[in-house]
């Protein structure tokens, strides 16, 4: 583990989704913090990887649990600049972090207070706690831009 910088773990996930779009991916940064200290950090690697299960989210869970050396990310709180999908909820759930922070809502994949609801469904077992619209704007503006350019 590393101590925090000056900057927010938000805007460190930001700096992450920068970076992603800089490399052809969907911009997607995330961080995960214990403690005050930074656990791991990641960016989306789908493209690079030819792995869909590389969003961001599921990229930083797996680096805190190798970091951690445990099952599980209690006490654990994760930064992402977009609202998880179903996939990267069910593996924040399983991981059982215990707060999630997203920055820009996702209407059409995301899966936390959009589409499935997935923390709220009666067969999700744990229900982190979740704030959102933490760099709302930035992130949103991140992902307009990278698509545009890409419609372009």
């Amino acid at each position: 583990m590393s101590n925090q910088t000056d900057q927010t773990p938000m805007q460190m996930a930001l700096d992450l989704a920068r970076q992603a779009a800089e490399a052809g991916e969907v911009p997607v940064g995330a961080v995960i913090i214990k403690n005050g200290e930074i656990v791991a950090k990641a960016q989306n690697e789908m493209k690079r990887s030819g792995d869909p299960t590389t969003h961001a989210e599921m990229q930083a869970i797996r680096k805190a649990l190798i970091e951690l050396g445990t099952g599980r990310l209690d006490g654990c709180d994760l930064y992402v600049t977009l609202e998880p999908c179903t996939m990267c909820a069910g593996a924040i759930a399983h991981a059982k972090l215990r707060r999630v922070y997203y920055g820009a809502e996702d209407q059409k994949g995301g899966a936390v207070d959009n589409g499935v609801r997935f923390f709220a469904s009666p067969t999700c077992h744990h229900h982190p706690e979740v704030i959102s619209g933490i760099g709302e704007a930035e992130a949103a503006d991140l992902l307009i831009q990278f698509f545009a350019e890409k419609r372009a």
